[in-house]
């Protein structure tokens, strides 16, 4: 804002990339940068003093925002330069130039990139509450509340009232403010990179504090709100600044190759332009040059540079399905790189961008050309990222289609929703700002799913542990375990993009997140949460969920008065006849152990030695086996008692008193443990299995839903007949 000022020194000029213009084959003449001095002129020599018209020194304002937006209202800019320059008017930047020139460099970079009238309204006056004697109220009774809302947002606090917290306490409510409206954000990246171009005048240290502030927290906003036209240039501005010497290395390989003879750049935008007109592709054929940053990133891969490496094409078309069209063509009739092909279009990033990416080789000397393929609304879209939007509170227009690239809320973007949700519960400005700069630094983002459909989205790398705070926030504390995919999983898990995250969550409102949970969180979101809960109740931060860790974990152990394990055969116990009735009758009858059948299961019997009847389900693999032995069956049907023995396979994460709870719960329902097998822990899983019986079979459906609702319990079932030969 008012911290920089002009200076002719500043690092020498930036590729076209770096500002978003696109570069076409042949080059065309850019567009010069503007005069400041001479808009500084302007400004003091009166000219906004008219009463009509507009003033000379918002000219080129008012060019580049007719050509995005030519039916604007143009009033409301008109009265806003007025009040600024009147405003500014005898203030100075450093390097000696009219103040006003920062705001109106600031405005003009916005309606270069589309912005609607309020938006630069908004940005003629970013400066005037903190530098002049203009009030907010007067603004809004001026320009509205959107105008005032937005100058509200990007406008400093003091040191006096802050001190060495006004900078994150600065950028904490610029934030909060870009939650409601994106737009607060805009305006401070066209600000900050105003400010970045005019830094040189500054002492070297404070040119590297803010460059350090531009690279930590300004560019990674810049590329999550998809403005890669700011982002791009901000990059090589703060390259200069924070490494000079490699910086003017990298200028001079760019202007050695700007001076080469021969451009395969160029020669392949040919054989691609002939390309797509024998397959009457109507497209525009651009050379896009990478910035400075871009071409220093690609230098260190790949070491030596070659000539297509300082640059990549771009193809832009009308429709989605023109983009697909081009890139048949050209892996037809062109040498693709397969490895390099990306689909932004069916998978858009979660900053708006999307393109087609692939590679095709030269056939004279296997130089790999790099294409960007994408409609003209999609490369708006890419450069301008939400400043493209436009306002995003105005009624959508009837005949704007679905396919233009808007997301459902532009507003909210789902990474924004969960910094904002995360930064409330930071404890200080110092904690705000460290974990701030860790949020920002993870630059990828995947989406998970939910059993009911829903999704989550989270940043690269993220776990279980993040998704469980991401879904529930505080109430993920109860979580006790969690299935990815189908398949139980640790709460470390990390998960990648597509993945159904299922959490199993306990019963305990009270219940304490494990302390290895921090170990595992990546999200700052979850990492406060924990530290917070644990920080409450230091006497209950020992593991109360740690999950097991092999068989040496506390758990699961017998409880005294639990059932002692035993073997999976039980003894034979007579039934009564009333339960099982045998043809012939008299004879003694065993359900087996290996399918427990209960009414009112399809059974059958055989006879063993003794006497005794052992009756199966009719599915049990014993039964295949016997009839293909030539065993008799013996003819058997339930009684009129309900009654029935059962074995019940139980999986569960290891807690203490978790048999004690269960158990319990089992004799709640009236069941007799007749015996028990606990397994030892496998990871997070415990496996049990219980024969019981019921004095009605009725209430085993109840009984299985009890055992289920003990925490830590996630799943009953019945054992199930085993299939022949296993």
């Amino acid at each position: 804002m008012n911290a920089e000022a002009v200076n002719p020194a500043s690092p020498g000029p930036v590729p076209p990339a770096a500002t978003g213009a696109v570069t076409p084959a042949p080059r065309r003449k850019a567009r010069p940068r503007i005069d400041l001095r001479r808009l500084g002129r302007a400004a003091l020599l009166g000219s906004a003093t008219r009463s009509r018209g507009l003033p000379d020194a918002i000219g080129h304002v008012v060019e580049a925002h007719r050509a995005h937006h030519p039916d604007a209202d143009l009033d409301p800019l008109r009265r806003a330069y007025v009040l600024a320059e009147s405003s500014h008017r005898g203030q100075m930047r450093k390097s000696g130039e009219p103040y006003i020139t920062h705001p109106l460099a600031v405005t003009l970079i916005l309606a270069e990139l589309g912005a609607e009238t309020t938006t630069l309204t908004a940005s003629l006056l970013h400066d005037t509450v903190e530098d002049t004697e203009v009030t907010l109220d007067q603004v809004g009774e001026q320009f509205g509340a959107e105008v005032r809302y937005l100058v509200d947002g990007v406008t400093k606090l003091e040191k006096v009232d802050y001190g060495a917290a006004a900078e994150p306490e600065t950028f904490r409510k610029m934030l909060l403010a870009t939650g409601n409206d994106v737009r607060v954000m805009s305006i401070k990246l066209a600000d900050r990179l105003h400010n970045m171009r005019t830094l040189g005048v500054m002492r070297r240290e404070k040119q590297e504090r803010i460059a350090k502030v531009t690279r930590d927290v300004l560019i990674p906003l810049a590329e999550r709100l998809g403005v890669q036209a700011l982002k791009s240039e901000l990059e090589d501005l703060v390259f200069a600044v924070m490494h000079p010497e490699e910086y003017a290395h990298t200028r001079e390989l760019v202007q050695e190759n700007a001076a080469r003879a021969d451009d395969p750049l160029a020669a392949v935008a040919d054989e691609v332009r002939g390309v797509l007109r024998e397959a009457d592709i109507q497209a525009e054929v651009l050379i896009r040059p990478r910035h400075f940053v871009s071409v220093h990133r690609v230098s260190r891969k790949r070491g030596t540079l070659r000539g297509a490496d300082f640059g990549r094409l771009l193809v832009l078309v009308q429709e989605d399905a023109d983009c697909y069209a081009v890139l048949g063509e050209l892996h037809t009739c062109m040498t693709p790189v397969v490895s390099e092909f990306k689909d932004f279009i069916a998978v858009p990033k979660f900053n708006l961008y999307q393109s087609l990416h692939t590679a095709v080789a030269r056939a004279e000397d296997g130089q790999v050309v790099e294409v960007l393929i994408r409609t003209h609304q999609m490369h708006k879209v890419a450069e301008a990222g939400v400043v493209a939007l436009g306002n995003p509170y105005a009624p959508p227009a009837e005949e704007q289609s679905a396919g233009d690239g808007e997301r459902a809320d532009p507003t909210r973007p789902g990474w924004l929703s969960r910094l904002l949700d995360w930064q409330r519960g930071a404890p200080d400005p110092d904690t705000f700002w460290s974990t701030l700069r860790e949020d920002l630094a993870q630059d990828r983002e995947i989406t998970v799913f939910r059993p009911d459909g829903g999704t989550l989205g989270l940043p690269d790398g993220a776990t279980c542990v993040d998704a469980a705070y991401a879904q529930y926030g505080e109430d993920a504390h109860a979580t006790i375990g969690a299935r990815v995919n189908g398949r139980l999983a640790p709460m470390s898990t990390v998960l990648r993009d597509g993945d159904t995250v299922q959490l199993l969550m306990g019963q305990d409102p009270a219940s304490e997140p494990s302390r290895e949970w921090l170990e595992h969180a990546h999200t700052p979101a979850a990492r406060i949460a924990i530290q917070r809960r644990l920080a409450a109740h230091p006497e209950a931060a020992p593991e109360a969920q740690e999950p097991p860790r092999g068989p040496a974990a506390p758990e699961p152990q017998a409880h005294p008065d639990a059932p002692r394990p035993a073997p999976d055969a039980a003894p034979a116990r007579p039934a009564a006849a009333a339960d099982v009735l045998v043809d012939p009758p008299g004879a003694t009858v065993r359900l087996a152990g290996c399918c427990t059948p209960v009414p009112p299961d399809e059974i059958t019997g055989f006879a063993v030695r003794g006497g005794v009847v052992t009756v199966h389900r009719v599915q049990c693999a014993v039964v295949a086996r016997m009839k293909s032995t030539g065993r008799a069956e013996v003819g058997v049907r339930w009684g009129e008692s309900t009654g029935c023995r059962v074995t019940l396979l139980a999986e569960s994460f290891g807690r203490p008193h978790l048999l004690a709870d269960l158990t319990e719960a089992m004799a709640l329902e009236g069941a007799e443990i007749v015996s028990a097998t606990v397994e030892p822990p496998d990871r997070q899983r415990v496996r049990h299995s219980y024969t019981v019986v019921l004095p009605d079979a009725a209430r085993l459906p109840a009984l299985m839903r009890a055992m289920r609702d003990v925490a830590g319990v996630y799943d009953v079932s019945r054992a199930q007949p085993q299939p022949a030969g296993a």
